[in-house]
This record gives C-alpha cells, structure tokens and sequence, in this order.
C-alpha cells in the first residue's frame, strides 16, 4: 500500500493490517511522517512535531506484536491537540507567555492511548485559550482547511480535524466547550464526538501553569476524532473509564450499549435550524436531503415534536454559563471593561449578545438559578428520548468559512447573504453542551462549492453508544469521510 491509502485508512482496517502482516508500525509511522512534511508546510496543522520518539514508539510497537503482546491500539498513528499535556511537548493553549511551557507528565488520556499501543506523532494547533471557531495564534500561526486554505479548519480542535483530513494518522484527541470538537469535524469532514458530559476524565487537559490535577467540569469535554465513526467507538472505550484519582477509586465503567444495531429501528428527530440563528440554505439541503435517504432505508424520521425543549430560551441560559466559565479566566482590566458594558445594556435586551455580555460577569446567585433551568431542561430531554433516538441537528450554520482575524466584536458570520453575530454560531453548540447530551459528528457530503458539510446526532444522557453506532451505520449505508483534494 502507498502512502496516500496508508494515510486514509482507519484505526480498524490498520490494526487488521498490522495483525495479518501486511504493514508495519515503523511503516505506519513514516507514511504519517512523509505526509506531515509534504503537506503541512501550507495547512500548519501539527504545530510540535515529535517524529523521532513516534519512530521509536513505532519499532517498541512492532516488537512487542512479535512477542504477542498487542494492545488496543499498538502501532496506530495519531495526533494530539496541544491543550492537552503531552511530556515533551508544548501545552501554551496559544498564550505568548507561556510560549516555552512543556509539562514533563502526560494527561490521563494521553496516557491511556500510549498505553494502548498509540504512536503519537505530536500536537495539533488550537486558537488563544481555546477560545475561537478558528485555529490561530501568536505561537504557532494560522491552521488552514485541507479542502481550501484560505478558509479556516475550524476550532478550537482545528489543527486536529485538519490533521485527520490530511491523513496524518487515523486518530486525533480534542475538547469542547462550545463546539470545540463537532464544529472542526464538519469543516473538515471528519467524525467527532462530544461525550456526555464528565463520561470522560480530563486530567492533564489544563491550562499551562497548571498541574494536571482530576477536574470536573460544568460544561468542557475531551473527545474522540477520527475519520470512522467505528473507531470513535474504539477511542471511547479506551478512554472511558473513571479517574482512578478521582471517581476511579470507588466506581466503574458501566455505559449503556447502543439502543440498536440496526439503521432502520432508529427513531429520528431532524431539527434543521435554530430559533436563535438560522441555517444556510446548503447546510439545510444537506441534512434534509440526509433525513430524506434515511426515510428510504426504512428510518422512522420526524421533522417535528411537541417534545422538542424552547431551544430559543436554552440558548440564553447556555451562553450565559458559557461566559461566565469564560470570565472568570479574564485579567483584571478585561473584567472591569466587561462589567461596564453589562451596566450599560438596556434592562430588557434580550439579544444573544447580551446575555453573553452578562454571561462574563454573571454572580453565583446568578449560575445557581442558571444552573436550576438548566436542571429543567434536562428532564425535558429525558422525555423527549423516551420517543426518539437521536436529534440532527445542524453543527454550524454555514460551510467553514474564510480566515477572519479582525478584533471579536467587528467579526459577523454571513449567512446566505445576511451578517449574523459571529459568535452566534455558539446557540448550535449549546444544544448538546447545556444539559451535557452526548453528540457525533457525521458528515454528509459537500457543499455546491465543494465544501464539507457535516450533522451532529444528539442522544439521551449517556447514550454515547447510541449516537455512534447510528454514525457506523450510516457510514456503512451511505459512506462516510472523503479525502480532500490535497
């Protein structure tokens, strides 16, 4: 097999590989590595290399195969995102001043994979303190799209999603907060998923300075990415078990299997837009014309529930939390500028902007009684999956669109024709993230202008397996990732 097929094979179709003696884990290595220096010059997606102790890892891999000894993932090429600790490498989350932090220990799920048998070829490039639906920073420059470099990856994932399309290893590791996982999978298109939230320990994901100390998290997840929905399914189970710092200590792993193993038994809620902000007309085409070949292959498709919780009203209560996560990270000066502008909104502005500007500045009062709705929503969406399965809904508005680096406040996202506040998009991302639902990301083809478009299928709380095998089986009816045109 040539290099371009090695690049684009699966997690799974490599592991057979390696198993029949087809290829090796050093060959695996180097076809990654060739990729990575013949492509990356222009996409800057993996912003720290790590090729020589990957060979290594590489020939420790085919030798322990030798001797029999073959883990979940031994041999496999992967990437990283470089918000996670990784020994050696860099971990600055974009910031200039921590532009030479390297953590000397490994985050939990970093570890886990080496553990597995992973070669992890370095670390994807990610937006200032994670905090953009694009991947760029004073460090490591600007990560573009393998489809078309003058639009972005995505973020803030971005530099992993770019990597996966690239071929640069079959596996990646990412977070989400708001969209951070699901929005680069559907500008790049590849898979992803956001698990519900807290299934995943994150250890070591920490900002620098940090210790990687057990954290919980009211809305931020680690995630899978790949290009086979069946290998996010393999990333999970490697990942999933409980902090043995934490919850590992006195809990284990006990996640629901699928609710069903065939396409045809799921019952199907397609939500094509969003009260808050609309969808272009080519997104809306894409997974209508996706509800539509689910129909035919015998799925039970709604288009509508009386079930459905206010997404309208969530979205302000999600966006308010969201920023006040945001705000609390703020210097002293950005925090007095930011209750400024809260005392000079109008009491009865409602827009999403503002709730994001009080969102920065929110009392604990404030998040407790955000936190109760929240409580709400939640049982609303118990009810509603007693009847459905899963929920596509759209990742973001529009196909991955062009680099913008202007200041926040003078960005605007164009939706067929119209400008919609940039951050906006978020309304998407809080559908899944508020009540901590999990979500994958499939994609669904491409745009008239030849750009990936992808849908997110939500599920029911800890409906992880739900959700992905839904993507395998779509992936094994429909197909799933195409390579971009390197």
């Amino acid at each position: 097999m040539g290099e371009a097929e090695l690049g684009y094979r699966s997690a799974t179709e490599l592991l057979g590989d390696m198993a029949a003696g087809r290829v090796s884990a050093v060959e695996l290595a180097q076809a990654a590595i060739a990729r990575i220096e013949r492509y990356d010059g222009a996409l800057n997606a993996v912003c720290a290399r790590d090729f020589d102790r990957a060979l290594d890892a590489a020939r420790a891999a085919d030798a322990a195969r030798a001797r029999g000894e073959v883990g979940p993932l031994t041999g496999v090429p992967m990437t990283v995102k470089e918000s996670f600790h990784v020994a050696g490498l860099p971990s600055t989350w974009g910031f200039p001043e921590f532009a030479g932090a390297v953590p000397d220990t490994d985050a939990l799920a970093v570890a886990r994979v080496k553990a597995a048998g992973a070669v992890v070829l370095g670390v994807t490039n990610v937006p200032l303190a994670l905090g953009d639906l694009q991947t760029y920073n004073d460090i490591h420059g600007t990560t573009a799209n393998p489809w078309d470099v003058g639009r972005t990856p995505g973020g803030s994932s971005g530099g992993s999603a770019a990597a996966l399309a690239a071929g640069y290893g079959a596996l990646s590791l990412g977070s989400d907060i708001g969209g951070s996982l699901r929005n680069p999978a559907h500008f790049c298109g590849v898979h992803a998923h956001k698990p519900t939230i807290g299934l995943l320990p994150a250890r070591g994901h920490t900002p620098p300075g940090l210790p990687a100390l057990p954290v919980e998290h009211e809305l931020a997840v680690i995630g899978p990415m790949a290009r086979s929905a069946a290998d996010l399914a393999l990333l999970l189970d490697l990942l999933a078990e409980p902090d043995e710092l934490a919850l590992g200590a006195a809990y284990r792993l006990a996640l629901p299997g699928p609710r069903h193993d065939a396409l045809e038994r799921f019952r199907v809620l397609v939500v094509d837009t969003h009260p808050s902000v609309p969808t272009s007309s080519a997104v809306r085409a894409a997974i209508d014309r996706f509800a539509g070949d689910l129909a035919g292959a015998g799925v039970a498709v709604a288009h509508g529930s009386p079930l459905l919780p206010d997404l309208d009203a969530a979205a302000r209560v999600y966006l308010r939390m969201l920023f006040s996560e945001l705000g609390a990270t703020f210097p002293p000066r950005a925090y007095a500028n930011a209750r400024a502008a809260v005392e000079r909104l109008d009491a009865d502005d409602r827009s999403l902007d503002a709730e994001r500007t009080r969102g920065t500045v929110l009392s604990h009062r404030e998040w407790m009684h955000a936190a109760d709705g929240r409580a709400v929503l939640r049982g609303r969406w118990r009810e509603l999956f007693a009847e459905f399965d899963v929920v596509l809904l759209p990742v973001t508005p529009t196909p991955a669109f062009p680099h913008d680096h202007s200041p926040f406040p003078a960005r605007r996202i164009d939706i067929d024709g119209t400008g919609h506040g940039y951050f906006d998009q978020l309304a998407l991302a809080g559908v899944a993230t508020l009540p901590g639902l999990p979500a994958t990301v499939l994609p669904l083809g491409t745009s008239p202008d030849g750009l990936p478009i992808g849908v997110q299928a939500i599920g029911p709380a800890y409906g992880d397996r739900t959700t992905i095998r839904f993507a395998e089986l779509v992936e094994r009816e429909f197909g799933g990732f195409t390579p971009p045109p390197l």
